[in-house]
């Protein structure tokens, strides 16, 4: 009979001693027979293209944009497909009825692509060439590798152009 056996009619069992030799350290079996491990807790990293900072400084950068002018901001940042005019017109869309006050920027960095859509109300306080020297701005913070850069960058540029809130 080898060390850690136990003997009962005839029957031989193992221990939970000779069990717990083949466990990974940190892990012990329990007299119910469950397997109790402890691991080192690790936090999850953001899984999207910007830190927690960045993306702190986009929101500001929005938050701004949208208070300053009175226009509503905002940032889609991902794929738009083959036509990627009539994708951002349909994001754009799916504001609803604040649509006609609102300024989209999609950007779609793998198919290289930015498009700035405005709405009626928008478009009168930043006009095509407001948002196209914004576009150029931004084509060039991203060429050098700087998104979040170039998105703040781009929105200071429109909000600039577009002007203060007008006051009723």
């Amino acid at each position: 009979m080898g060390a850690g056996e136990l003997t009962h009619g005839g029957a031989t069992a193992v221990s939970a001693a000779d069990d717990e030799r083949d466990l990974p350290t940190g892990t012990v079996v329990l007299p119910t027979g469950r397997i109790s491990a402890a691991r080192m807790y690790e936090p999850v990293g953001p899984t999207g293209p910007f830190s927690a900072v960045q993306l702190a400084r986009l929101d500001e950068a929005l938050t701004l944009a949208s208070r300053e002018t009175g226009l509503d901001f905002s940032v889609y940042l991902g794929e738009l497909g083959a036509d990627s005019r009539a994708a951002a017109e349909r994001l754009h869309a799916s504001i609803g009825p604040d649509a006609t006050r609102a300024v989209l920027v999609a950007v779609s960095p793998g198919e290289r692509v930015v498009e700035v859509l405005t709405g009626d109300q928008a478009f009168q306080r930043l006009p095509d060439r407001g948002a196209k020297l914004a576009v150029m701005s931004m084509v060039a913070s991203f060429k050098e590798g700087d998104l979040i850069g170039g998105l703040v960058s781009g929105l200071r540029m429109m909000t600039d152009q577009a002007g203060p809130a007008p006051r009723h």
